[in-house]
């Protein structure tokens, strides 16, 4: 089985979970994983956007795990020319190479932001359409959403030299989390620490979803199994939304992180039009400032959407179909973790918060004075 990079949790713990099961696996990233593997999993350093290097490790494969992705959250959101030959030009390479390789079953890691645009979704599920392209508001989403149609659609492909075929689905996850994710949880920490973290915005009545690692491994791994004759290719050709099937409001949701690094919760609460409009002149400016200087954004267009806007959708599919049974996690473990390795309050002072929140106010009254200001024709 061969694995890409997505989040070192997830793909680390999937790799030990399947090992101890008695599968062979190899391991295929850019770099190393960061975190301690069982002894027999095998690491391929490579690129997923060199076709070369994708059927080196695809050689020999039966099952290929498709975790590879770029540009989910921050300034990484705004590098499109990645973002296409990662996640579109990557995942052709992983298709093809999977049918001249007669890997026979392919489990595709999307998202939610496939069906997601900003608007309000409440229980939905895998009926709904995908986003039109030109609505998605940052690439990442735009660029999953052509690689899960491209997988999808390559289910049932003609294997090379075999009487077989491939068979493909792809895995919705809400926003990950659990002790060791890499992608948003040291960012939100970092936040945190620095003071900048003094605010929330949208409606208390807002819902997200988010997924603990474990619950995201064994989804994959049922899918995985689906796929096989055993269960029939139950899963061959489809797509299911993966959560804790806990809707639950985002500010809420970390409140435990926050309170157990030992900082206030946010009092202050601002409107998500008013944030929305903040990350548009953040990522102009990175747009003009960002080949010199390339900070990274306070948030996105896409994360103000993605975390105060309500949306969460129905597990019923995955539970039909693939028997998935989410089990109940907190973030508990996930602030042993940070503490563990030296994070929560210090005496320190946070005059770089301060400052930054200083000038995310100072922006965000000058956009709002701007916008009411009259256009002067010619």
């Amino acid at each position: 089985m061969m694995m890409n990079l997505k989040d070192t949790s997830t793909w680390c713990s999937l790799a030990c979970s399947l090992h101890k099961k008695g599968a062979k696996i190899i391991l295929f990233d850019t770099v190393p994983p960061n975190q301690e593997v069982l002894e027999g999993i095998v690491f391929i350093r490579g690129d997923i956007r060199d076709y070369a290097q994708v059927e080196k490790a695809v050689t020999g494969v039966d099952c290929v795990f498709h975790i590879a992705s770029y540009g989910m959250s921050g300034r990484e959101q705004l590098n499109r020319h990645l973002i296409e030959a990662v996640n579109v030009q990557g995942t052709q390479n992983v298709l093809k190479a999977c049918v001249e390789h007669r890997a026979s079953r392919l489990v595709y890691t999307s998202t939610f932001n496939v069906v997601f645009g900003g608007q309000v979704i409440e229980n939905g599920d895998e009926s709904l359409p995908y986003l039109p392209l030109h609505l998605h508001p940052d690439h990442y989403s735009r660029t999953k959403s052509l690689a899960e149609m491209a997988v999808l659609k390559a289910n049932g492909t003609a294997l090379k030299g075999s009487s077989g075929v491939l068979r493909t689905c792809a895995l919705r996850p809400a926003g990950i989390y659990g002790p060791g994710e890499q992608r948003h949880l040291p960012r939100i920490v970092g936040y945190i620490e620095k003071g900048i973290f003094r605010f929330v915005y949208g409606e208390p009545s807002s819902l997200v979803e988010f997924v603990h690692v474990d619950n995201l491994v064994s989804a994959h791994e049922l899918a995985a199994e689906a796929l096989a004759s055993e269960k029939q290719h139950r899963s061959a050709g489809q797509a299911y939304f993966i959560s804790d099937g806990r809707p639950v409001n985002n500010f809420e949701f970390f409140r435990p992180l926050v309170e157990g690094l030992g900082y206030p919760f946010p009092k202050l609460r601002l409107p998500v039009s008013l944030i929305y409009f903040f990350a548009f002149l953040t990522e102009m400016i990175h747009h003009l400032v960002g080949p010199i200087y390339n900070f990274q954004p306070l948030l996105t267009r896409t994360e103000v959407y993605k975390t105060g806007v309500t949306h969460y959708f129905s597990m019923a599919k995955a539970k039909a179909e693939l028997g998935y049974e989410p089990q109940e996690h907190n973030l508990d473990e996930v602030v042993q973790w940070f503490r563990s390795r030296g994070h929560g309050k210090t005496s320190r002072n946070s005059f770089l918060g301060r400052m930054l929140l200083d000038i995310l106010f100072v922006s965000a009254i000058v956009a709002v004075v701007l916008s009411f200001l009259p256009v002067v024709g010619s």
